[in-house]
């Protein structure tokens, strides 16, 4: 095989479930090995890997997040054995992530009466004993490939990864991964680039705009709730937006825009996270000495709780009266957020708002999109709570700031490949990329070979 070939096994017209395969004449590796969400998962990511796939010379991660490293543990049940790359940032968040979703896995297939999960904790502790870690603008080999991460500004240890043939000057292949926002209130900007062959580009939000101050929206939907004596629950991912909204609230609260309201964080996975935001310092752009006193950590709301056991999250659940909690996931498709919205969505004082994305298929998809009744752990619960989405506080970019992302390009890749996002938003990226920059740019096809 002369030509490197790239085949697109997912991430390609959805949102989730990001695997690009390359092949070469002595090198194939995988570039993110992500779980299938929302709508259709299930069947999705029951089939195992290819067999071949075992044999790979590597894997090389964008970042920790589920969609983009939570089909890790079953390539390893496979019988995959090689080096997992990504940089040390990264290697944390999988850690966490990963162990979370194993413990999740096994308590949904209880559940559910049948015999195994996808995965177990001895898989994944596996695949973190594979783990290889490269600083940022590191070069590393694979086979007849050279890689590097840059900075993606996403989340904590995200990165887009370039790959070259060795001796090349520009990239041969370039892939975003998950783009961040270029004034990031936490994180620091996503690394320019020179050029490439071939780029893989995200599309989250390839067809919107964010607001210009979404706090103001914010602060409106938490004082009308708290107004009404209702508590605001605002489901969020615990890696990245946890944080952000912390640092969000904070904010509103020093400013006077919001009352000071008992804010509890019910997620382990979120506690930690959070604690890795000192521990890579080169990550983020917080002011550090603000950031290790506990006193001013912007992290930090006046009146703060931490629910990390069980224990503590059920007896958080049987408070009342104006108070706002942060509870896993984000998209409502499990964690500790079911036991919340459970008790108070049939309560018209209190509300629900959103902070990020919300997949087809997924219960926070349904509240949005108005459903009067949804279905928590098996039981019909009815919606009379005010529900809310807040769009601007996404850690994706959106279409402008990836299309300056690109614009900053020394050279025109010669093909582009919209990926990572649902058919609208991905035809309108590559709608936007071929107007304005004058670039040749396809929305990839799930299950497609095409030669880089």
């Amino acid at each position: 095989m002369d030509q490197l070939q790239l085949t697109f096994h997912g991430a390609a017209g959805t949102v989730t479930g990001a695997r690009f395969l390359i092949e070469g004449r002595d090198t194939r590796l995988l570039l993110d090995c992500g779980l299938f969400q929302g709508m259709g998962a299930d069947e999705r990511n029951v089939p195992a890997p290819p067999t071949s796939w075992s044999r790979l010379d590597g894997v090389v991660l964008s970042h920790g997040h589920l969609d983009h490293s939570g089909y890790l543990p079953v390539l390893v049940r496979a019988g995959y054995r090689g080096p997992i790359h990504c940089t040390p940032a990264t290697a944390e968040m999988v850690a966490l992530i990963l162990r979370d979703a194993a413990r999740l896995q096994h308590e949904a297939a209880r559940r559910g009466g049948y015999d195994d999960a996808l995965y177990d904790e001895d898989d994944v502790d596996q695949l973190l004993s594979q783990r290889v870690v490269h600083p940022y603008g590191a070069t590393f080999r694979i086979g007849q490939l050279e890689a590097r991460l840059r900075r993606a500004g996403h989340i904590l240890g995200s990165a887009t990864i370039e790959l070259r043939e060795r001796g090349a000057y520009d990239a041969t292949l370039v892939y975003s991964g998950d783009l961040g926002r270029a004034r990031h209130p936490m994180l620091r900007a996503p690394e320019d680039l020179p050029g490439a062959g071939t780029l893989l580009i995200e599309s989250t939000y390839g067809d919107r705009v964010h607001p210009s101050d979404p706090l103001s929206a914010l602060a409106d939907e938490i004082n009308r709730i708290a107004e009404r004596g209702g508590t605001v629950v605002i489901p969020t991912f615990a890696i990245g937006r946890a944080q952000e909204v912390l640092w969000y609230l904070r904010h509103l609260e020093d400013a006077g825009r919001i009352p000071a309201l008992p804010v509890s964080l019910d997620s382990p996975m979120a506690i930690d996270a959070t604690d890795l935001f000192c521990r890579f310092p080169e990550e983020h752009n917080l002011d550090m000495e603000a950031l290790m006193d506990a006193r001013h950590c912007p992290l930090c709301c006046q009146r703060f709780e931490m629910a990390r056991t069980p224990d503590e999250s059920r007896r958080l659940a049987r408070r009342h009266g104006p108070m706002i909690i942060l509870a896993g996931s984000g998209m409502v498709t499990g964690g500790r957020v079911g036991r919340h919205l459970a008790r108070l969505l049939p309560d018209r004082r209190n509300g629900v708002v959103f902070v990020g994305f919300q997949a087809r298929g997924t219960p926070g998809r349904a509240l949005v999109e108005g459903a009067v009744e949804i279905r928590l752990g098996g039981e019909p619960i009815a919606v009379r709570a005010s529900v809310a989405s807040i769009g601007g506080l996404s850690a994706h970019a959106d279409a402008p700031e990836i299309i300056a992302w690109l614009r900053r390009w020394k050279r025109a890749p010669d093909r582009t490949y919209v990926v990572h996002g649902e058919p609208d938003a991905a035809s309108a990226m590559a709608a936007r990329i071929t107007g304005e920059l004058g670039w040749t740019a396809k929305v990839a096809t799930l299950g497609t070979t095409v030669s880089i």
